[in-house]
């Protein structure tokens, strides 16, 4: 799930700031401490490794600070690229849940639209375990061209096709804790490093502080970075994508506003 100041700053502005953080980036990934447990008890899966999760050990009730969730919250997103074009994206809380290979699970739906036309369209579940990391269990996307589906590549759900779940967000995230978000073969391969929690970024709904960064990238597309700021108490708020697709998404809507 894709996640994204006063007014925008100019995209030449935000995509140089993008480029010169992936130079920090690089400098940071070398010195990672990858598979570092995040002082909880559980250790944050890596790659293809196999977890056995018990669903006794999740909830629903997601109060990861990093980006807590209830049925009916609602971030609302603008992405920009270097066409011009914007792409309208909500991400909704549904009031539901789904056993997902038994584990209770919260029901996300994220809808992208251009110009009021669906562009991809995506069911997303999460739960929480006792320690307070936030599982991603799979997501149900389907891209769109022309307002018709074209593709569901990238489908995945935890326990079926060899799927494994991955972390949303660890418990207590540290600088260098590295984890697999998604994992299925060829489909969903997606991984993440803790880069800083202890930064700042600004959108139309506010300026966070003491926000978590990380660096989000995957084998399947080795082109593409995307940085991604997570403000406590409300969740993601911004994303910029320096390589591959060079994007930037801004929270202009935060659940409750």
């Amino acid at each position: 799930m894709s996640a994204q100041a006063d007014r925008p700053r100019p995209r030449g502005r935000a995509l140089a700031l993008a480029a010169v953080g992936t130079l920090w980036l690089s400098a940071c990934s070398g010195t990672s401490s990858g598979g570092a447990s995040n002082g909880s008890a559980v250790s944050l899966p890596q790659g293809s490794d196999t977890v056995t999760l018990d669903p006794a050990d999740f909830t629903v009730k997601v109060t990861n600070p990093y980006w807590p969730m209830a049925p009916g919250d609602r971030w609302v997103y603008e992405e920009h690229d270097l066409t011009g074009a914007v792409t309208h994206d909500e991400v909704t809380v549904l009031d539901e849940t789904e056993k997902v290979n038994g584990i209770e699970a919260l029901v996300v739906h994220d809808l992208a639209t251009q110009d009021g036309v669906t562009v991809e369209d995506t069911t997303d579940w999460y739960a929480q375990d006792s320690d307070g990391n936030l599982w991603y269990l799979g997501e149900k996307t389907a891209e769109y061209q022309n307002g018709q589906p074209n593709s569901t590549e990238g489908s995945w759900k935890y326990g079926e096709d060899g799927a494994q779940a991955g972390i949303a967000l660890p418990a207590k995230p540290e600088t260098g804790v590295q984890y697999r978000q998604e994992y299925r073969k060829g489909e969903a391969e997606d991984h993440a490093i803790v880069l800083s929690t202890d930064e700042q970024a600004q959108t139309p709904t506010g300026t966070y502080t003491g926000a978590l960064l990380t660096r989000d990238t995957s084998p399947l597309e080795p082109e593409l970075v995307e940085l991604k700021w997570y403000a406590k108490g409300v969740g993601p708020v911004l994303t910029l994508t320096p390589s591959g697709e060079q994007t930037w998404e801004q929270l202009v809507r935060a659940p409750g506003g």
